[in-house]
C-alpha cells in the first residue's frame, strides 16, 4: 500500500511540475469552493469545522514534505489550496456580518419618513422604486428599504438625497416559494434591505435632494435621450446597450431575449465591454499612427492600451457598475495590460485575476447566477482557443477568402455550442429551463450587436452632439429591431424550451466540478472530467418531477403528473405561476384542482386520489379558514395519507403519513413531495443559521 500511494504521490507530483502556469487558476477555484462551502453548510459550527479544515491541510502539507523533500508540487498545491479555502470561507462570513440587514418582524402598513438612496425608473414596469433609508416603525432602528411607486405618482424630484414622507406596506423579504426557487430573501440580505414593499398613497417630498451623484443622473439623462431618439422595444435595448438601463425593455421582449438565449445580451457584461474597449483601442491605435513623431518616439500600443481602458472604465461606472461589468472591465483591462507588454492576451489565467478580484469584492456573486454565466462562458471561449485542435485549425495558412472566411463560420457555431453546453446546467439550476436553440441564434446575434448595434449607437450619440444622428440612430433602430425579430422567431419555435425539475445541489457540483477540469488542465488529463460530467447527467435525467409541490404558507399547491399542472387555488400571480410551473417542468396554463375529475372539492376542502407507484395516494387539502367540527376533521384526516393546509389543524389529525399544516410549514418552509420515494424536500434545513433564514426579531 505505501509503494501504491508513493507512486501515485510521484504520478502526482509530475502531473503539476508539467502544468507550470496552469496550476494558477486552481487558486481562483479554491477560493470560490470556500465560499461555496459556507453557503451549503448549515451553521457556524460548520464553516469553524471547514476554516479548520483548509488549515488543517495545509498544515498537513508542509509536515508532508518535512519528511518527504521531493514533493514541492504537491505541498505548494496542498497549502495554498488549503489556505485558499479557508480564507474563502471566512471571506463571505465576514461579509455576511458586515453588510446584512435584519428583516422586519412582520408584515405591516405603516408612515416612513427616509432618505432616498437610490431611484430605478421601470417604466416597462408602470413604476419606480425608491431606496429609502429610514426607521423601523416598531423599534426606530435604522433600517434600509425599497418600495415601488406608481408612474402615476411619481416626482422627477424623487431622486437621490431627497427626504420623502410616504406610507406603504411593507414585507420582510421573502425567502424561497419551494425548494429550488430564487431566494430573494438571501439577495436582499446582502443588498442590506430588511424590507420590500409599495407605497400607498401619495409620495410626500419633504426636502429636496442633490440628486445623487451626476453619474447617476448622467445615466439617467441618457438613457431617457436614446429612448427620446428610438421609439419602441428598439429604444429600450438601445437605452440598456448605451446607459445599463433595462426598466423601459417590454416583459414580452424580456421572455422572448430569455427563452432564445439571448437575454445575456441585455446584461452589460464581456460581450459589451470588450466592443466598447475595442473599439476604442483600434480607433485610438489608428489616430496615433497618423502623427508620425509620435509613432517613432512612444510605444503606440501603450498609448492604445490606455485610451481602450480609460473607455472601459468610463463605461462601466455610466452603466453601474454592475458585478459582471466590472468583471469584464477587470478582464478587459488585464488584456489591454498583456497587449501592452507584449504577452499573449487571452488566458484562463487572466480569467482567474479576474474572478479572484471579484469574489474578493463581492463573494455572495458567487452564489447568483450572473457571476456564473459570464465566467462560464469565458472560461468555455478560452479554453476552446487554446486546444490544440482548435490552435491547428485555425492556424494561419495560405487559402482564399471563402475557405478563410468558412472556417471561421465553423469556429463560430462551435463555440456558440460549447458556450451553450457550459451554460446549460447553470440555466437550469436557477431557471429550471434552457433554451434549445440559443447557440444558433447567438452565432448571428452576437456579431450583430458587437458589429452593427453598438456601434452605430456610439456613432448616433456622437454625432448627436452636432445634431446630425438621425440617420445613425434609424440604422440601429433596424438592426435591433432584427435582434428583437430573431428572439421572438427562436422562443416560438416548437420545442424551444425545455423545462426541468429541480436539480440537486450535488448534481450542479458535478458539473461544475467536471467543466473546471475540463477547461483548465491540457492534455489527455483534462478528458477524466467527463467522468463526474456524464454522472451528473445521468442523475440529471433521471431526477423524478415532484407529484406535489407547497408553497411555504400552504395557499398554494400544484399537482403533477396528471398530464397538466393541477392547482388548489387561482394563481393570480405570475410569479407564484412561473414558480410551480418551472419546478413541475410543465407546460401550459394550470388548471383549477376543482375543475379536474379526480378531485371532490367542497367549499372547505379538496380530496384527491392520485395513482403513484402501483399504489393509490389520498391528499386532503383545505380551502377555506371556516370552523371544522374536531370529529368530523379528524376523521376525514385518518382516511388520507397527506393533509396539506394553510391553517394550523388540531393533534387529532393524524393522517397516514404526512400532516403539512400550518406549524410544519412554519418550520420547513415551502415542499416538494414525491410520493414513490416517499421523499420531502424543505426551503430550510432542519439546523440551518444563515442570517437571512433565521426568525426575525
Amino acid at each position: 500500500m505505501a509503494a501504491r500511494l508513493s507512486s501515485a504521490a510521484a504520478a502526482a507530483e509530475a502531473f503539476l511540475a508539467r502544468a507550470g502556469f496552469d496550476r494558477g487558476p486552481w487558486l481562483a477555484v479554491a477560493l470560490a469552493s470556500g465560499i461555496a462551502a459556507w453557503f451549503a453548510l448549515p451553521s457556524p459550527a460548520w464553516w469553524v469545522a471547514a476554516m479548520a479544515a483548509g488549515v488543517i491541510a495545509a498544515l498537513g502539507a508542509l509536515a508532508a514534505w518535512r519528511g518527504e523533500g521531493g514533493r514541492v508540487q504537491l505541498v505548494a498545491a496542498g497549502v495554498s489550496l488549503g489556505l485558499l479555502f479557508a480564507a474563502g470561507v471566512g471571506l463571505i462570513w465576514l461579509r455576511s456580518d458586515m453588510v446584512g440587514a435584519p428583516p422586519l418582524t412582520r408584515p405591516l402598513s405603516a408612515e416612513l419618513t427616509g432618505r432616498v438612496l437610490e431611484r430605478i425608473e421601470q417604466p416597462a414596469e408602470d413604476r419606480v422604486r425608491l431606496v429609502l433609508a429610514a426607521r423601523d416603525p416598531a423599534s426606530d432602528t435604522p433600517m434600509r428599504v425599497r418600495v415601488n411607486v406608481p408612474l402615476a405618482a411619481d416626482d422627477p424630484r424623487l431622486a437621490e438625497g431627497a427626504v420623502v414622507r410616504l406610507r406603504a406596506r411593507l414585507m420582510p423579504p421573502a425567502p424561497p416559494m419551494l425548494p429550488g426557487s430564487y431566494d430573494f430573501a438571501r439577495a436582499a440580505w446582502f443588498e442590506g434591505l430588511a424590507a420590500t414593499g409599495s407605497v400607498q398613497g401619495p409620495v410626500e417630498l419633504v426636502a429636496a435632494g442633490e440628486g445623487g451623484s451626476w453619474l447617476a443622473g448622467l445615466q439617467r439623462r441618457l438613457s431617457a435621450h436614446v429612448r427620446a431618439q428610438l421609439g419602441g422595444s428598439s429604444g429600450a435595448i438601445a437605452a440598456a446597450f448605451a446607459s445599463g438601463d433595462r426598466g423601459a425593455i417590454a416583459p414580452a421582449d424580456e421572455e422572448a431575449m430569455r427563452d432564445s438565449g439571448l437575454t445575456h445580451l441585455l446584461s452589460i457584461s464581456g460581450l459589451h465591454v470588450s466592443a466598447v474597449v475595442a473599439l476604442a483601442y483600434f480607433v485610438a491605435l489608428r489616430l496615433l499612427a497618423l502623427w508620425p513623431w509620435l509613432a517613432l518616439r512612444v510605444r503606440l500600443p501603450l498609448l492604445a492600451a490606455l485610451a481602450g481602458a480609460t473607455a472601459g472604465v468610463a463605461y462601466t461606472l455610466l452603466t453601474g457598475a454592475e458585478v459582471p461589468t466590472v468583471r469584464s472591465c477587470i478582464g478587459a483591462v488585464l488584456v489591454l495590460i498583456a497587449l501592452a507588454l507584449g504577452r499573449e492576451p487571452l488566458s484562463l489565467r487572466m480569467v482567474a485575476v479576474a474572478a479572484a478580484l471579484v469574489l474578493l469584492l463581492w463573494p455572495e456573486a458567487l452564489a447568483g447566477p450572473s457571476f456564473q454565466m459570464s465566467f462560464a462562458a469565458v472560461v468555455a471561449i478560452v479554453a476552446l482557443h487554446e486546444s490544440g485542435p482548435v490552435r491547428a485549425f485555425l492556424a494561419p495558412r495560405e487559402e482564399g477568402w471563402l475557405a478563410w472566411g468558412a472556417r471561421r463560420f465553423a469556429m463560430l457555431l462551435v463555440a456558440g455550442l460549447v458556450i451553450e453546453l457550459a451554460l446549460m446546467p447553470i440555466v437550469l439550476f436557477h431557471f429550471h429551463r434552457a433554451g434549445l436553440y440559443g447557440a444558433l441564434a447567438n452565432v448571428v446575434a452576437i456579431p450583430l450587436v458587437t458589429f452593427v448595434s453598438m456601434p452605430l449607437i456610439a456613432l448616433a450619440l456622437l454625432l448627436d452632439l452636432a445634431g446630425a444622428g438621425a440617420p445613425a440612430w434609424w440604422l440601429a433602430g433596424r438592426s435591433l429591431d432584427l435582434l428583437i425579430a430573431i428572439a421572438h422567431f427562436t422562443a416560438a419555435q416548437p420545442g424551444a424550451v425545455k423545462l426541468m425539475p429541480h436539480m440537486g445541489g450535488a448534481t450542479f457540483a458535478l458539473f461544475v466540478a467536471g467543466g473546471l477540469w475540463v477547461a483548465l488542465w491540457r492534455g489527455r488529463a483534462r478528458l477524466l472530467g467527463f467522468a463526474p460530467i456524464a454522472l451528473a447527467a445521468g442523475l440529471l435525467l433521471t431526477t423524478p418531477v415532484p407529484d406535489l409541490l407547497v408553497s411555504g404558507d400552504g395557499r398554494q399547491v400544484g399537482i403533477t403528473g396528471e398530464g397538466r399542472l393541477l392547482v388548489l387555488r387561482e394563481v393570480r400571480s405570475e410569479f407564484t405561476r412561473d414558480n410551480l410551473l418551472q419546478l413541475a417542468g410543465a407546460e401550459g396554463e394550470p388548471v383549477a384542482l376543482a375543475d379536474w375529475p379526480g378531485a371532490r372539492c367542497g367549499r372547505d376542502a379538496c380530496v384527491v386520489t392520485l395513482r403513484r407507484a402501483g399504489r393509490d395516494w389520498k391528499v386532503l387539502l383545505t380551502l377555506s379558514r371556516d370552523y371544522i367540527e374536531i370529529g368530523a376533521l379528524a376523521r376525514a384526516c385518518a382516511a388520507v395519507d397527506i393533509v396539506v393546509s394553510d391553517r394550523r389543524l388540531p393533534r387529532t389529525c393524524t393522517p397516514r403519513w404526512l400532516k403539512a399544516d400550518a406549524r410544519m410549514l412554519r418550520e420547513t418552509g415551502g415542499l416538494a413531495i414525491g410520493l414513490a420515494s416517499r421523499r420531502v424536500q424543505t426551503v430550510k434545513r432542519p439546523g440551518d443559521a444563515h442570517p437571512w433564514l433565521l426568525p426575525p426579531g
